[in-house]
């Protein structure tokens, strides 16, 4: 359904039509639409005719600028609504982006739940705490499946999850039964016959990109969240681990195209101020490294003038420099974050990506030298090719490729010892660093090679 469709039924005040085609669209399509009506009178009375059992879901799924509004314009009796159909771990997410006042508002509105609120708004930024919900089913180890159907009936409708429950014991957390098992199960067995053991589980203070990880790994719907003392404190459902995997994976892209993370905000949405400032600090720092690069240049200015031809080759040596340097630092960067990789791989990763290096520099460099000596040597008859300044920079490119590439494995991995993130160590930092280190290796051979230099 287009927005110039609800424009007219708003405009010819057919709200019944309006709420007839909100109650048989999707929660999340409904909220996909309503950003696109700017005007804020529109969108409270649009929000106003979305069924009462939608509401709080389409809530949760629009943008921040549209909540806030919508927060501001509430009454306490829509705001408390809201709230008591909204999930924890929602409305955690919604006061993390709005003003003191708002978020006063809101936990005004929360009633029992504030409690459970600040509980989870106390753990890090960056913890599973902060990212799991309270919101699941508990069940004792000496039920039945009877027992444990029947408790799922009444508490299940405000849990996250029934696809999984939690078989707990003094806040010990004992073992998991799924939908399935109590399903196939005689209705007399007990649940401490059926549940599964030793379950997968994460640490509060676990980081939380690291327990997005374990669902790839373990191809789980959710995790439990436990205490040092293995007490259940909560669970982290699948959808948010897959929030936290796009905000790690935009926030990697963007440091790898040497953008500051800003914003998440969508990019027609985000002002020119806030771009510039992303940008800028990196675009200075590439610049002011790439002097280093020039100086190289200014040094070596007296063998480029002997020999003019050398300077030609200078943009192609540095550009499947920092191409290779950027292959090898986004395979390790990749294997980093996917856990395929550990700090303690330095050394495997160093001797494997040095072979590769090796068969990609002289094939590089073969293909190089017949260039040189037929194209721009014979075809073009370029001034000052010779079969010597072939060798030269054929020899150069195998040398810079190798270097390039043990430069982009190891510093993403030394990053990462350090406790920084090693997508910093990407593209625009590594052709940096590769630009340098070629121009010393070309300058080098050449003075070994050309007598002219010497």
């Amino acid at each position: 359904m287009t927005k110039e469709v609800f424009e007219r039924l708003l405009n010819e005040k057919q709200y019944k039509a309006i709420k007839s085609i909100f109650d048989t669209m999707n929660p999340v399509d409904t909220a996909v639409l309503l950003p696109e009506f700017e005007d804020d009178k529109s969108l409270v009375m649009l929000f106003r005719l979305i069924p009462k059992e939608n509401a709080a879901m389409v809530f949760t799924y629009m943008e921040p600028e549209q909540q806030q509004v919508l927060l501001e314009t509430f009454t306490d009796r829509e705001l408390k609504t809201i709230m008591d159909d909204m999930f924890i771990d929602d409305t955690v997410d919604i006061i993390e982006e709005m003003p003191a006042n708002v978020v006063e508002r809101i936990l005004s509105a929360a009633g029992g739940k504030r409690a459970a609120i600040n509980t989870i708004l106390n753990y890090p930024e960056d913890s599973a705490g902060s990212i799991m919900t309270l919101e699941y089913v508990s069940l004792a180890p000496t039920m039945t499946i009877g027992d444990a159907l029947k408790k799922i009936k009444s508490r299940g409708v405000h849990s996250e999850t029934v696809n999984v429950c939690y078989v707990i014991e003094k806040h010990k957390l004992l073992g998991t039964v799924t939908a399935m098992d109590l399903l196939i199960c005689d209705d007399d067995d007990l649940l401490s016959d059926v549940m599964e053991e030793n379950p997968i589980s994460v640490k509060t203070l676990s980081d939380k990109e690291e327990v997005a990880q374990l669902f790839n790994k373990y191809d789980v719907v959710s995790l439990p969240v436990v205490d040092n003392e293995n007490c259940m404190v909560g669970i982290v459902t699948f959808d948010d681990a897959i929030d936290v995997i796009q905000e790690e994976a935009e926030e990697d892209f963007q440091k790898m195209a040497a953008i500051a993370p800003t914003t998440d905000k969508p990019y027609l949405k985000i002002s020119v101020w806030e771009l510039w400032k992303g940008r800028i600090p990196w675009l200075i720092f590439l610049m002011l490294s790439a002097t280093f690069t020039g100086m190289i240049i200014s040094s070596f200015e007296d063998a480029l003038s002997k020999i003019v031809v050398l300077t030609a080759f200078i943009p192609m040596l540095m550009g499947t420099g920092g191409n290779s340097g950027s292959q090898a630092s986004v395979t390790v960067i990749r294997g980093l974050s996917l856990g395929e990789i550990d700090v303690r791989d330095i050394l495997r990763v160093l001797w494997k990506e040095i072979r590769v290096s090796v068969l990609c520099g002289v094939s590089l460099a073969i293909a190089c030298f017949v260039k040189i000596i037929f194209i721009d040597g014979m075809l073009l008859k370029t001034p000052g090719v010779t079969n010597n300044v072939a060798l030269v920079v054929a020899l150069t490119l195998c040398l810079t490729v190798i270097c390039a590439k043990v430069i982009g494995c190891v510093l993403p991995i030394i990053a990462k010892k350090m406790k920084l993130d090693p997508a910093v160590m990407a593209s625009p930092f590594i052709t940096t660093v590769v630009d340098g280190v070629s121009l010393l290796v070309y300058f080098g051979i050449a003075k070994a090679f050309l007598p002219e230099l010497m």
